[in-house]
């Protein structure tokens, strides 16, 4: 876990993927997308059967690691409004086994706004805590403090000609509104979107600075993806 400041909290980045912010003990994970390979098994197209086992393991690691009380997901925590009736009974139990244990919250997002069922916790389409928003998308405009994912960012670089993609987050920071960050995706099965792509830079905006953040050798890294005008 590194440490990460955001809108005057002290947050942790944990493994690259997951925020925990320790004065609300929650941990705060973006697409999750459960039962992905078994909807594209529907269209013909196999993949094996385990990315929902794979994706609540790395859930369950993340509580154990950071000693969360809350679990608040960011949305399209299913690959599709159908995928809670797709999920194997032992996947089921470990997800059910993680809801009672916790204070959970389900924030929908574009692929599950309309979840068949949430298997314990609670559904809302966005939330407001201690005056940061928790939501899928990220609103052009916004200028509170918000958190989202939707975006699944990733960088790629190149290191003694070596090409490297990895999950990252996207801060934003603006001399009129809060801090904003797109979280990076949580799930096994989870493709991305270049963090410095166009779409993402106009979902942070207005901001002075977007970064690319993301933890490398214990500490934070922030790579620079964008600064206005001076």
């Amino acid at each position: 876990m590194v440490p990460l400041s955001f809108a005057n909290q002290e947050m942790l980045l944990v493994d690259g993927r997951a925020l925990y912010w320790p004065r609300e003990q929650a941990l705060l994970v973006a697409d999750l997308h459960l039962e992905k390979a078994s909807w594209y098994a529907r269209g013909g197209q196999m993949l094996p059967p385990y990315d929902s086992r794979a994706t609540l393991e790395r859930v369950a690691d993340a509580v154990k690691q950071t000693g969360a009380r809350r679990v608040i997901t960011l949305g399209d925590n299913f690959h599709d409004s159908e995928g809670t009736s797709r999920l194997d009974p032992y996947a089921a139990g470990m997800l059910e086994a993680l809801t009672r244990a916790l204070d959970w919250v389900w924030i929908t997002g574009n692929h599950d706004e309309h979840m068949h069922r949430t298997f314990g916790g609670e559904l809302a389409a966005e939330l407001e805590i201690g005056g940061i928003v928790l939501r899928h998308i990220a609103q052009p405009g916004e200028t509170r403090p918000e958190l989202s994912g939707h975006f699944h960012p990733k960088v790629r670089v190149n290191i003694r000609n070596r090409h490297i993609s990895r999950p990252c987050g996207v801060l934003s920071r603006s001399q009129t509104s809060g801090d904003r960050m797109i979280l990076p995706a949580f799930g096994a099965l989870t493709g991305g979107m270049d963090a410095g792509a166009p779409e993402i830079r106009a979902a942070l905006s207005p901001a002075n600075a977007i970064d690319a953040v993301l933890p490398a050798k214990g500490r934070l890294v922030q790579l620079r993806l964008f600064r206005s005008a001076a």
